[in-house]
């Protein structure tokens, strides 16, 4: 301490800091005369002189010594003439300043800068290879390689390649492990890199995750975070979570969220928390503990408020059944700011071309549509709320929406009250309250030309489906009168034109409505449709093709070019689309009998009847494949089955005797004769003026040597006398009829003369492959009162077989379904009836 010196009170302590030698003072070096004269002459050039020292002078024999030496060596100065000043001797013992230069000497100039006496030691040695195999080289690639399998996982993994990505990992912590020996085998491991064994292990728990390997992945993030040498790696548990509720363990998710939270910092991390309590409520809602939920979203609101947790603390609140706060937090989900720029600044400027070259850029770059997604997105939750929440908040649903609307127009969000007026409409009608509906879509007349033409398009849907066509083309026109470059209001008018039987001016629609939008597709079905109707068969695949690249799995679509491929007489295309349209509608009856019918016309019994077999599960009350199934089975020689068929229809068609005669024939023909005899007593019962009927019976009692016989004799002729009389009545009365109307044709033409027209000959036109299809399969079933087959030569020819000959057995065609003919919900477009 006594050492120490205490500074007084009147004594400054900073005094002398600011103090300096004036000779570094160069604020002045602009004034000063003799700096300017050495600058501008060799003055400047000379060798400095000794520094100034009070009390010393120079000793005249060093001077003069100095002197002698200077003219001995006869030094030149740079400016060619002999140096001044005073020098040292040649040996350089004393320098000539109190502080020497570095490198230089008062001997001359003559000798080489070499301060540090290299000179001597001749030139230097070359650099030194680098030893590739030493140790640490080999650690340094190793661990590059490290690097770059992680970056070609991660890449993979971003092109969708998640099994080379997996694999590239694994291989990753294969070489990190070889690393990490590596380094311990030289005694190196406080160089462990902790950051590169992360990296490895988040990518290999990361591709785990992808690959859906849930268990290791698991496994992976838990020798991460039970490591306490990597920072941070709780908020890891998080991931874990995502895990544990893709396995639908929602009470794990929810622990590993919690436990991910704890360990997220309050003040420095605050949107991860919130992400985190995004996680946890919608887990909550997946477990139904809807109040839990609501008190996360709750938080979330109160902290950060977003769009996404305000539809989902309304769901929850429907859930609850809690009006009031559906209410409070449909005004809360207004008032969530999106911080989007304003959209002034999106418009052009007339008179600065520069600017609006930059409009032109910034309006479609990546910013301006991530804008435009996430204001639609916002939109899209407005809507589905108001939707959900208008028939529970008040007594009736049309008040709901009236409260939502109003709520929309006192917020930033006005132009949706229009959009939900038009959803209150769409409600009425999923209510089957057509009234109520049009009334709403009326009240659209006198607003905005684009809303007017979206109700227009509306209420000429639902007049079309009222089958009111005149009021539907009056409400379509309108909406093209609003905006002629509406697509579905040109559909509808064509839609119009198309039931009215004018195909050419509803093509025209159709085609317009296309320019107007490419991607129209129901423009293009109802193109393809009146094509078909028109006969143009190839313009019709044509389009129907193009709705296919559009549609890829369109049932409609399919089964149009698979019809129009049987049209053009193309079994094999045919045969293929069919096949791709029942990878879609395995259990359509239809499109089974169609594929069944076109291996019938092929000649292969066996695949028809797979497909006309499975056609019959379906759909067991179709005649036609009970008839043909039937037959098939006669054919076969398995009289036992075709019974079961028969049977079938005539439970579908119990007034038609065909039918109870071939279950008799199919009796008589498997031996059971008492069971044929008594299934044609009970036909003759039911219909007593049958000729077949009765000829079986007098046929069968007299084989059998009853005595009945004799009787169903009688019964026969009188029934046949009573045939002839009907049909002598009949050919009387048709030539009556005849010669009525070849008078009528001489006085000015029947009333029926004038039938027909374009949309006729259109359908005769269209149905040219299934006319000429079903035919052919006509013309092979055996006529009902046509002569029968002769079952033993024995027997009398009056005998008949109702199945007919073995080569007329039936092969019937399936029904087909008519889609031509009619115009379904999918042909006005979804534009018609919105969401």
């Amino acid at each position: 301490m006594e050492n120490v010196h205490l500074a007084g009170e009147d004594e400054d302590i900073y005094s002398g800091f600011n103090e300096y030698n004036p000779f570094f003072d160069t604020e002045g070096l602009e004034n000063d005369e003799g700096f300017k004269q050495a600058v501008k002459t060799s003055h400047g050039r000379r060798p400095p002189m000794t520094a100034a020292r009070k009390n010393f002078a120079f000793n005249r024999a060093q001077v003069g010594t100095a002197a002698g030496n200077r003219l001995k060596t006869g030094l030149t100065s740079s400016m060619g003439r002999p140096t001044t000043g005073i020098a040292v001797d040649a040996s350089g013992a004393r320098p000539m300043t109190a502080v020497r230069a570095a490198g230089y000497s008062s001997t001359g100039r003559g000798q080489g800068f070499d301060p540090m006496n290299q000179a001597s030691k001749g030139p230097a040695p070359p650099l030194e290879m680098k030893n590739e195999d030493s140790p640490e080289e080999k650690i340094k690639q190793l661990e590059k390689q490290v690097n770059d399998l992680i970056e070609e996982s991660c890449f993979s993994n971003s092109r969708g390649e998640l099994s080379l990505a997996l694999e590239k990992a694994k291989e990753a912590g294969r070489k990190e492990r070889v690393l990490v020996r590596q380094r311990e085998q030289i005694s190196a491991t406080e160089q462990i890199n902790l950051d590169l064994t992360y990296s490895v292990l988040f990518n290999l728990a990361n591709q785990y995750e992808s690959n859906e390997m849930f268990t290791e992945a698991l496994n992976t993030y838990q020798v991460i975070t039970k490591n306490k040498m990597f920072t941070n790696a709780g908020r890891l548990k998080v991931n874990m979570g995502n895990i544990y509720y893709k396995q639908r363990n929602y009470p794990k998710a929810i622990k590993f969220y919690r436990m991910a939270l704890d360990q997220v910092p309050v003040n420095t991390h605050k949107e991860m928390r919130i992400s985190i309590m995004k996680n946890i409520g919608i887990v909550f809602v997946k477990m139904g503990q809807y109040n839990d939920a609501i008190t996360s979203f709750e938080h979330i609101m109160s902290e950060q408020p977003d769009y996404i947790t305000a539809f989902n603390l309304i769901l929850c609140y429907f859930a609850s059944g809690d009006r009031e706060k559906m209410k409070r937090t449909f005004q809360r989900l207004l008032q969530v700011d999106l911080d989007l720029e304003d959209e002034d600044k999106y418009l052009p400027h007339p008179e600065d071309k520069h600017a609006n070259m930059v409009l032109e850029v910034i309006r479609s770059d990546t910013l301006r549509e991530q804008e435009n997604e996430k204001k639609s997105a916002m939109e899209k939750c407005v809507m589905a709320a108001a939707k959900l929440i208008a028939p529970a908040i008040e007594q009736s649903f049309s008040a709901g929406f009236d409260w939502c609307v109003d709520c929309v127009k006192q917020s930033p969000y006005t132009e949706l009250a229009n959009d939900l007026e038009i959803n209150k409409a769409i409600m009425h009608l999923k209510k089957k309250d057509f009234s109520q509906a049009i009334d709403v879509l009326k009240s659209f007349e006198k607003k905005e030309s684009k809303c007017a033409s979206v109700a227009a398009v509306n209420l000429s849907f639902i007049h079309f489906l009222q089958a009111e066509y005149s009021a539907a083309e009056k409400y379509a026109e309108m909406a093209m009168t609003s905006d002629r470059y509406n697509p579905a209001a040109l559909v509808n008018k064509g839609n119009c034109l198309f039931i009215m039987g004018d195909l050419e001016k509803s093509k025209e629609f159709f085609m317009e409505a296309l320019r107007t939008e490419v991607s129209c597709t129901e423009a293009l079905y109802n193109l393809g449709l009146v094509n078909k109707k028109l006969g143009h068969l190839e313009p019709a695949l044509e389009c129907f093709l193009k709705l296919h690249a559009i549609l890829r799995s369109n049932p409609e679509v399919l089964f149009q070019i698979a019809t129009i491929y049987d049209m053009l007489e193309d079994t094999p295309q045919a045969t293929e689309w069919f096949m791709q349209l029942i990878g879609i509608v395995p259990t359509d009856p239809s499109v089974l009998s169609r594929l069944g019918e076109l291996y019938d016309n092929e000649g292969d019994k066996t695949q028809a009847y797979q497909y006309y077999f499975e056609s019959f599960r379906y759909y067991p009350s179709n005649i036609e494949i009970i008839e043909w199934l039937g037959a098939y089975y006669i054919d076969s020689q398995f009289v036992e089955k075709a019974i079961h068929y028969f049977e079938r229809a005539a439970v579908i068609q119990p007034n038609k005797v065909k039918w109870q005669l071939m279950i008799a024939s199919c009796h008589r023909r498997s031996g059971n004769y008492q069971q044929a005899l008594e299934t044609y007593k009970y036909i003759h019962k039911r219909f007593p003026d049958n000729i077949e009927c009765l000829k079986f019976l007098v046929r069968l009692c007299s084989d059998l040597g009853l005595p009945d016989a004799q009787e169903y004799a009688t019964k026969l002729k009188k029934a046949e006398k009573a045939k002839e009389l009907r049909e002598q009545r009949a050919t009387s009365g048709t030539g009556s009829r005849s010669g009525s109307a070849r008078r009528g044709v001489r006085g000015g033409g029947s009333a029926d003369s004038g039938r027909g027209g374009s949309g006729n000959d259109s359908r005769q036109n269209s149905g040219r492959g299934s006319a000429r299809r079903s035919g052919r399969m006509r013309a092979q079933l055996p006529d009902a009162n046509g002569p029968y087959e002769v079952n033993d030569q024995n027997v009398d020819a009056s005998y008949v077989d109702p199945l007919g000959p073995a080569a007329e057995r039936p092969k019937t065609a399936a029904k087909r379904r008519e889609v031509d003919d009619d115009f379904g919900d999918e042909e006005l477009g979804d534009d018609l009836l919105p969401e």
